[in-house]
């Protein structure tokens, strides 16, 4: 249940304003709260939409980005409300919904992971992976200063990528004033099956780097593959200790 925290929060923090705005003021007091939390606790199964999506804060100009696709989170948003979610979970669930029952996709536009991908069902990281070009190399230093991980190695004026060591978060390129180090390629990392709870899992990346469509495409995939081996409404990462995501979808 830890892990849909931060949702939680957004939804009642919303729910409170918004109580604050029908009482005609624009200051929250604690009779808001108050109100707003008795609300939430009587209808809280209406409050299950049957999925979340978390969004880090990449579309706010973060020094950090990797990758930022505009309009992600939305287009993500449709692919989620065409599987009837909500439906689905109360065929699935014996009880009331709760809001851990939801389907959790959490996207970051880089490696640092802000909106906790890493223990959601569907999580996205930002990434692009350097390349040495042709141009030549300065020696400046300034990749081998800013590169976290240690996975940029100058040897006199010619420049090294550990490839085994790379994160792809794409800063190297970026200080890079000669052009020698240049975009490989540029999308998501996508993370499946993490989770909290009393059997925290953290999730699995798959092997590649997505373009925005792919990424699209595989939610897809996984909300298929999720919906048909469902027993009980567990989380997507039991399902995958069960049945791994293939290409048998």
């Amino acid at each position: 249940m830890a892990c849909s925290h931060i949702f939680v929060r957004k939804r009642v923090k919303k729910r409170v304003e918004d109580e604050a705005r029908s009482k005609g003021t624009g200051t929250v007091n604690m009779s808001h709260m108050n109100e707003s939390q008795e609300q939430f606790s009587t209808k809280r199964e209406q409050e299950v939409k049957g999925y979340g999506i978390e969004t880090c804060f990449g579309a706010g100009d973060c020094p950090n980005r990797a990758c930022h696709t505009e309009g992600l989170p939305e287009k993500m948003g449709t692919v989620l409300e065409g599987k009837n979610l909500r439906s689905f979970l109360q065929e699935k669930v014996k009880g009331p919904l709760k809001m851990h029952h939801e389907f959790r996709v959490s996207v970051s536009d880089c490696p640092n992971g802000c909106s906790r991908p890493q223990i959601a069902d569907f999580g996205l990281l930002g990434a692009e992976r350097p390349k040495v070009s042709k141009e030549p190399c300065s020696a400046c230093g300034a990749c081998e200063a800013i590169c976290k991980e240690e996975a940029i190695v100058l040897q006199g004026d010619a420049v090294r990528i550990d490839e085994s060591g790379c994160l792809a978060c794409g800063q190297c390129i970026g200080v890079c004033p000669t052009g020698t180090l240049v975009s490989a390629e540029k999308g998501y990392r996508i993370l499946l099956g993490g989770k909290l709870g009393r059997h925290p899992k953290l999730a699995e990346a798959l092997s590649s780097i997505y373009t925005p469509a792919q990424v699209l495409e595989t939610l897809d995939r996984c909300l298929d593959h999720y919906r048909h081996f469902s027993i009980g409404g567990e989380r997507f990462g039991e399902i995958l200790e069960r049945v791994p995501y293939g290409d048998q979808l």
